[in-house]
Formats: structure tokens, sequence, C-alpha cells
């Protein structure tokens, strides 16, 4: 049916009756009667009206607290529409607010910073990435021109120029950052800031990896290149010029062999296709093997000692030997001939340890930092010396952060030096223990 049909009929009724109601009054008891009860009829209908418009304007003030009544006549339907507007909106309201709420969690989520502004730069809202990113506060800083807090001539320069289109490589507390201005709307603006100083520091390490695996690489084939000539046209070389000539291809070759499986072994313990496989590791027969190793390096020029008292642990057996046996290679080769070197298996509250103490050169307290780097040497020409190939500790390095372990290092130049692994306890509970065979 027509709304209007639907409002104007119910009241020519109400009004009909009304008047009916009067008349009948008129008719049985005069005019006088009649009118005095269509003058108190038509109080109350505009008290009634007055009093639905008061409500309705409390509600309207405060839609939130103040209740509507039922209503009476046209009013029941205005206040029942009333009630679904306010129902639906409150509906709107709700979606909006989840909307925002997963609007901002994204945001403050997202690796990259986002801020934005009005046309003038002045800061609205920015998420924890851009305060981190660019040293901003949304407390503090909301309402703050950005180019007052942001202080830097080629981010200035960037704001100047107004060539958004184009990104600028902003290098800024001591982070390295691709931020662009988006404009958006009509009167704000978007700067959205992307860290790279991680992905340049791997860039800068795969570029220092290749270039000194070459230089490790170039060195002993330019040996076995340059005997290999020197055998080519110099057929009546005597027999004790060729065995050495041989001696010295083998070394290289052997040190080439051994700077491959060490870069394989790197890359294996890299890779996110191979998982570590956990298993009970028979500590003793870990540290023996690693003893006799270290003794076979040593060739009877240290004192090496053992002690273990330290239980099983749950792991992989060979990346534990390789961690372990390169700490202790490490302090056969820095120890001069007559040296002690002990090699110690125990139990701590925190988890095992094990710990290779020698009386070797030591280390400067300015190297120990960087000792875990690929193809880092204090002294290269020492490491030449002693066949390393500068790749041991940082394999320790990988082999204990699969193993959740930790490597320090306590040494001083001229007074030996102490490095210590440990590994957490949960790879001696009883409880992980039991789930992995005997």
């Amino acid at each position: 049916m027509n709304p209007k049909l639907l409002f104007w009929v119910p009241a020519a009724l109400r009004m009909a009756l009304v008047l009916a109601g009067v008349g009948v009054l008129w008719f049985l008891f005069g005019v006088v009667v009649a009118l005095v009860v269509a003058f108190a009829l038509m109080v109350v209908m505009v008290f009634v009206q007055l009093s639905y418009l008061y409500q309705l304007s409390n509600w309207l003030d405060n839609p939130h607290s103040a209740k509507l009544p039922d209503g009476w006549g046209s009013w029941t339907n205005i206040f029942s529409r009333l009630y679904r507007l306010r129902r639906d909106d409150e509906k709107s309201q709700a979606e909006l607010s989840e909307w925002l709420a997963r609007f901002r969690q994204a945001m403050h989520l997202l690796p990259d910073g986002v801020v934005i502004m009005d046309d003038v730069l002045f800061l609205e809202w920015c998420n924890p990435a851009a305060e981190q990113h660019l040293g901003l506060t949304q407390e503090r800083d909301k309402g703050m021109r950005v180019t007052n807090l942001i202080r830097s001539p080629e981010f200035m320069d960037y704001i100047i120029l107004g060539r958004y289109e184009q990104p600028l490589t902003l290098t800024f507390r001591n982070r390295k950052l691709i931020v662009q201005i988006i404009p958006f709307e009509n009167r704000r603006q978007i700067l959205v800031t992307h860290d790279v100083t991680e992905t340049e520091r791997i860039e800068m390490m795969r570029r220092d990896f290749i270039a000194n695996a070459s230089h490790e690489l170039r060195t002993p084939l330019t040996v076995i290149v340059g005997f290999l000539e020197i055998a080519g046209t110099e057929l009546d070389l005597d027999a004790p010029t060729r065995a050495a000539h041989i001696k010295l291809m083998t070394e290289q070759a052997h040190r080439m062999q051994n700077l491959i499986e060490d870069m394989l072994t790197l890359s294996r313990l890299e890779s996110v296709d191979y998982p570590l496989r956990p298993e009970r590791v028979d500590a003793g027969k870990l540290m023996e093997q690693v003893l006799r190793d270290a003794r076979a390096l040593s060739a009877g020029k240290h004192q090496l000692t053992l002690e273990a008292s330290g239980a099983d642990v749950l792991g992989n057996f060979e990346e534990l030997h390789s961690a372990f046996g390169n700490l202790a290679s490490n302090a056969v080769r820095y120890t001069p001939a007559g040296g002690a070197i002990h090699l110690l298996w125990q139990d701590s509250p925190g988890g095992p340890q094990f710990i290779v103490r020698d009386t070797g050169i030591g280390i400067s307290p300015e190297h120990i930092s960087r000792l875990t780097e690929r193809f880092y040497r204090v002294d290269k020409s020492r490491s030449r010396e002693t066949q390393g190939t500068g790749l041991g500790l940082a394999i320790v390095k990988h082999v204990l952060l699969r193993h959740g372990g930790t490597l320090s290092i306590k040494s001083e130049a001229g007074q030996g030096s102490s490095f210590i692994v440990s590994l957490p306890k949960s790879v001696t509970t009883p409880a992980a223990a039991e789930l992995l065979p005997h």
C-alpha cells in the first residue's frame, strides 16, 4: 500500500470517530457539553503530540542512552522506523569498527612504515614500523610537520622537487630506507618507507663471500696450474723435484677440497630444505671422536686432555661433531708446539656446555665479535700456514643456531682463549628423550 495512505487513512478514521463522538454528545447533551468535550479531547491530543515530540527531541540529542516510547497512532510507525534505523546504524558502526580494527592490525603488522599526512605534511597517523624507521611517536608527534621531524637534506630536496613518482633512497638513523610519497584524496598524502638495510647487508655478504671464495680458490689453483705447466714443458725433471712438486700440488688440492667441503656444509646448514632431525647423541662417543681428530692434527705437538661428565643430548651427531671439531682444530692450529689444550663436556644449570681452553696466541678484543664471519681471519698469513679455510667458526655458528645453542669467546692476545658452547637445557630433558629411539 502507498505509504501516504498508510499514514492518512488511520488518522482520518481517528478524526472521524472523534467527530462522531462529539456529534452524539451534541445530540444527547447539547452543544455546550459537546464543545467542552471536543476542546478537552483536542487538548489531550495536542499534549500527547507535544510529549512525543519532546521525547523524540531528547532521543535525537542522545540516541544511545535515551529510550523511545512505543507510541500511539502514527507515532508507533515513526518510532518503529527510528528503532530500525538505529539498529541498522549500530550494525553498520559495528562492522565499520571491526574493519577499522582489522585495518589497524594489518597496518601495525606491516613491515613497511606508513605515515598519513595532510596536504601540508602535518602528521595524522603512523604505524609502529614508521616509528621505528623514522624515529616518530604517534602520541607525541601527531599534528607536527613531518619535515621538522625527519631532518635529512635528501628528504627535504625530495619534498621540494615534488617528484613523488620516483622513490627516494635515504640513509637515516643507521638504516637504509626506500621512501616514497603517494598522494591520495584531495588533502591527504601517504609516506611509505621500506627498510632495505638487511637486504643490503645480505647482498654485501654475498658479494664478499664470492670474492673471498674466488680469492681462496685462486691461490691453490695458481700453484697447481704452475706446476703442471712446468711438468709439461720440462720433461726431464729429476725425481726429487717432481716429488716435491707433486707434494705441493697435493697439499693445495687438499686445501681446495677442504674449502669446497666447508662451503657445501655451510650451504646445507642454511638451507630450509635441510631441517634438523634430532637423534640421541652419545656424548662420550662424540667427545672421544673430537679428541682423536685433534690429536691427529696435533701430531704429538700439544698436550691434549679431555674431561667429559655431561649427559647425552638430542641433536645431530655429524653437525655437533663438525662444530666441536672445528673449535678443537682451531685450538690446535693457533697454539704453538708444546702448548696445552683442554676439552670439557659438562652439565650446567642452563644446559650442557662444551668448552675448549688453550694456551695459544689469543685474540685481541676488537676481533672477537667478527670471528664467526665467513673468511674472517685475525692473521691471514698465519691462517694460510695452518691450512685454515676461514669458514670453521661460521659453521659452528650455524650448527649452534640449528640446535638452539650459543657461542661465547673469552680471550686476550698472548694469553690463550676459551670457546664456550652452551646448549639449551631442553636437549637433555627426559620427556624429550623418551620420544626418540634408544
